[in-house]
């Protein structure tokens, strides 16, 4: 055996003086002692786990570009002139058969990026489903065209009159039914962030529309009996994986953010067809009985569309956009008829019409106003002689023959007799106004701003006569609530319950992950938690507008949550 080196001599004496310190220290004694395994840690709550899983679609890859030389081969350097002149006639033909194909492709490529404004089948809209799912999704949407679902609006007068003893009666008896809501159904409705969504009134279903940031219509059947599909995770309990049916459908065009879907909207009169605004600048209306989808309005590219809202006879819409303004669209007319009026120097993000009073409308702006105007007014401004064009700031605003009523305009005409009542009440923010909606009494409104805050006002009715004016008070209630959702989430909007017969409340999703729940007056009545299954923002709400203890909310994945009693 060679004798050690001076290193290995010094490292087997550290060795041994490390090993007679940890015998003097007793740590052997220690570690034995130690439990022999660690406490086991609370489950983490699994995302739900989609039971349609969508293969990864594989590019084809490319031809290696070749030189022409390679590509023509070996010239013979003894051809004739007529071989010559041949081959290069033949090059040539090959080249420009070349260029041609690549010019199609190119434009093709081109199209594909481009809205589509033609009618679509249900066909187009699903074209990665097979041919018995688009059946059962036609039967379900055809299904809920057997009965009439009109929109409903309460009395002005209900709940107006209640003494403090009937009131403290409603709130509790509405804590009672609400605050045991729990998640009885999840599942991955759309691919993409929730935007927005809309709850049908059919009072035996569940049945819940989910725009997302990509253009994709999720329809949920949250209650249906879910398809069966093999487990491809064996560790995924029944817990965690999907409830009831969903479809998706490509709605708006391209797949990509400039198609997010920004507001959806039930026909008003029956509930068979569904309209929905896209930030690719169109409004389409998907028919429930023949599954068809058509274009209702577009503007040019620079104007996006953010949110819509009906009259309750369904014949008059109203758009709000990204330039100030709103459009009015009689949908009994072309859409060439349409008239935009500039209300605001910046982006309106949502408008809401009072259900009762349907002449008043409210909108939520980023230059911090709320406004309410009354529409009856609109009728008497006279085109300017620009019109039809573009307003000062050189975007223009929907098709070519759309009135234009630029800011200026709109702004001089309510300083005349004729005009005075037009804008009846104007209310400023700290910070950007988000949303700000009616309720179905039409006589509250509740709205959400950058600044953190809730706000809700209470119109007594006669402020509603034409030749009244709103009081120029501060709203009666002030919430404090997060609402800084950053750009990784949808923003945050406080949404009405339609339902009529009960007493007023909205919903709103907290950062904190919970679905908060106000009464009209600003009292909390629960806050909806479920810190094993809800891990997420649920940013976007809805809730049914005929059962009480229904509500719905979707996150920015694209996965949706059904509240309803256990």
């Amino acid at each position: 055996m060679p004798p050690l080196s001076q290193y290995e001599i010094e490292r087997e004496a550290n060795i041994a003086r490390n090993r007679a310190l940890l015998e003097q220290l007793e740590l052997t004694q220690a570690v034995a002692s130690l439990p022999s395994k660690a406490p086991k840690a609370e489950p983490k709550a699994k995302p739900v786990q989609p039971s349609k899983r969508s293969k990864a679609s594989k590019e084809a890859e490319a031809p290696r570009r070749q030189s022409a030389r390679l590509r023509r081969g070996a010239v013979d350097p003894n051809e004739a002139p007529s071989q010559k002149r041949k081959r290069e006639a033949e090059e040539e033909e090959r080249l420009a058969k070349e260029a041609e194909e690549r010019l199609e492709a190119e434009e093709r490529a081109r199209a594909a990026k481009r809205p589509r404004h033609h009618d679509l089948d249900i066909q187009a809209l699903v074209d990665d489903l097979g041919a018995e799912d688009i059946s059962t999704l036609t039967e379900s949407l055809q299904a809920i065209t057997k009965e009439e679902y009109p929109r409903r609006a309460a009395d002005i007068h209900s709940y107006a009159d209640l003494d403090d003893e009937q009131e403290e009666r409603e709130v509790a008896e509405l804590r009672s039914k609400l605050r045991g809501l729990k998640v009885v159904a999840r599942a991955k409705v759309t691919e993409d962030r929730v935007y927005s969504a809309v709850y049908h009134p059919e009072p035996s279903k569940d049945l819940i529309f989910f725009g997302d940031k990509h253009g994709q219509l999720g329809i949920w059947d949250a209650r249906a009996a879910p398809d069966e599909v093999a487990d491809e995770d064996d560790d995924v309990t029944p817990t965690n994986k999907e409830s009831g049916k969903y479809w998706r459908l490509q709605l708006h065009w391209p797949a990509t953010s400039k198609s997010s879907i920004s507001c959806l909207k039930l026909n008003p009169v029956n509930s068979h067809s569904l309209y929905s605004t896209s930030y690719d600048c169109t409004i389409r209306n998907l028919s429930f009985g023949s599954g068809a989808s058509t274009e209702v309005f577009s503007t040019t590219d620079n104007t996006l569309i953010s949110s819509i809202d009906l009259t309750p006879t369904g014949a008059d819409m109203w758009i709000s956009d990204a330039l100030g303004g709103v459009t009015h669209l009689d949908l009994r007319e072309d859409k060439s008829k349409a008239r935009w009026y500039g209300l605001s120097d910046q982006k309106i993000g949502s408008l809401s019409l009072n259900p009762t009073q349907p002449n008043f409308m409210v909108t939520a702006s980023n230059s911090r106003a709320l406004r309410l105007v009354d529409i009856r007014l609109d009728a008497p401004i006279t085109p300017p002689p620009s019109s039809p064009g573009a307003p000062e700031d050189g975007n223009s605003v929907g098709t070519d023959e759309t009135l234009i009523f630029d800011s200026a305009t709109v702004s001089e005409y309510t300083q005349t007799k004729r005009g005075e009542g037009c804008l009846r009440g104007e209310w400023r923010h700290d910070k950007s106004v988000s949303s700000a909606y009616w309720d179905p009494r039409g006589r509250s409104i509740v709205s959400t701003s950058y600044d953190d805050t809730l706000r809700l006002w209470d119109f007594n009715p006669s402020c509603f006569a034409k030749n009244s004016s709103f009081p120029s008070a501060r709203p009666f209630s002030r919430l404090r609530h997060n609402c800084q959702t950053g750009r990784w989430l949808t923003i945050l909007r406080a949404q009405w319950t339609p339902n009529p017969d009960v007493y007023p409340h909205f919903t709103i999703g907290n950062m904190d992950h919970s679905l908060d729940i106000f009464t009209c007056k600003g009292d909390l009545i629960t806050r909806l938690s479920d810190p094993k299954r809800i891990t997420a923002v649920q940013a976007v709400t809805c809730s049914h507008p005929n059962v009480l203890e229904r509500a719905a909310s979707g996150n920015g994945s694209g996965r949706c949550v059904l509240w309803a009693p256990a």
